[in-house]
């Protein structure tokens, strides 16, 4: 944590909700005046996709059927903790970006499935946000989540995620069902024992959930629309948080725990900025004393 050069992360695999917390991000900067940095958590995967492929095939050939980009070792986290630690202490970075899509290698000007060259972000910026899936991540050889100042959790409802993943690497790159099934299969034992524990150590929890069938997603014909879902907001600490004010500006949404509101799926924009503009304001005016001193 560094009350000088504030850092955010939110934390959460791939999903329609993860994907808009950058543009939630972009509003709040943007109406606020606040200069934000932005470092994506894909940047610090080891492997390029061949690469990845590469490597998988060798685990799998020595006996390691779940070797998978959650897992530590497909990832550069000691890059990623001290990318976070030198924000911290100097308001800037060292990261790169990773061409996941066409459209993203399109505007990169890079193959898809390859790293942009690393480079210095953040000069100038008043916090740095994270996304990624290891934003909240502790272990006994790393510790990222001590870096950050205020955590979020973007939690997935699996058979959602599931769905949303098979239609998303089907429309983007023309995978399989079948495939995507194996990426899943694969993926899980990193998702238990990786993924999920950090989502105990976030500030704020947005979980999806739906309110439409999703007993079996393999076989699902159509995601389910935000109007299709409501969102579990969970805060880790309770304290200070004017739930009467958030229930009276968000319409048809209760709390459903004393540390919980529960919104329709479509409000998650508006929720997240009624939350997180004061605390980013909280965080500035911090910055602003440390610099003071």
């Amino acid at each position: 944590m560094s009350a000088r050069h504030p850092i955010i992360t939110v934390t959460g695999t791939a999903g329609d909700a993860t994907e808009a917390v950058r543009e939630t991000f972009a509003h709040i900067f943007d109406r606020e005046r606040i200069a934000g940095a932005f470092i994506d958590g894909s940047g610090f995967h080891r492997y390029d996709r061949a690469g990845m492929e590469k490597a998988r095939r060798e685990a799998q050939a020595a006996g390691d059927r779940y070797f998978s980009q959650f897992g530590p070792d497909a990832n550069l986290l000691s890059d990623l903790e001290q990318a976070l630690a030198d924000y911290g202490e100097r308001g800037h970075c060292r990261s790169r970006s990773y061409a996941d899509t066409p459209q993203a290698a399109s505007r990169m000007g890079l193959a898809e499935g390859t790293f942009s060259t690393w480079k210095e972000i953040g000069e100038g910026s008043e916090l740095l946000v994270y996304q990624g899936v290891h934003g909240a991540l502790k272990t006994n050889d790393f510790d990222i989540a001590k870096h950050a100042d205020l955590k979020i959790g973007i939690v997935p409802v699996v058979n959602l995620e599931w769905i949303e993943k098979i239609h998303r690497d089907n429309a983007q790159r023309g995978t399989s069902a079948g495939d995507v099934t194996e990426t899943i299969l694969r993926r899980m034992s990193d998702y238990v024992s990786t993924i999920v524990p950090q989502f105990s150590r976030t500030d704020i929890n947005f979980q999806r959930v739906p309110v439409v069938d999703t007993s079996n997603p393999f076989i699902a014909r159509w995601v389910p629309s935000a109007d299709e879902t409501k969102v579990v907001i969970r805060f880790r600490n309770p304290r200070g948080i004017d739930f009467a004010y958030l229930v009276s500006m968000i319409h048809d949404s209760y709390m459903s725990r004393a540390n919980s509101i529960v919104i329709p799926g479509g409000k998650l924009d508006v929720a997240m900025q009624l939350i997180l503009t004061p605390m980013i304001s909280k965080l500035l005016e911090r910055k602003r004393r440390a610099h003071l001193l």
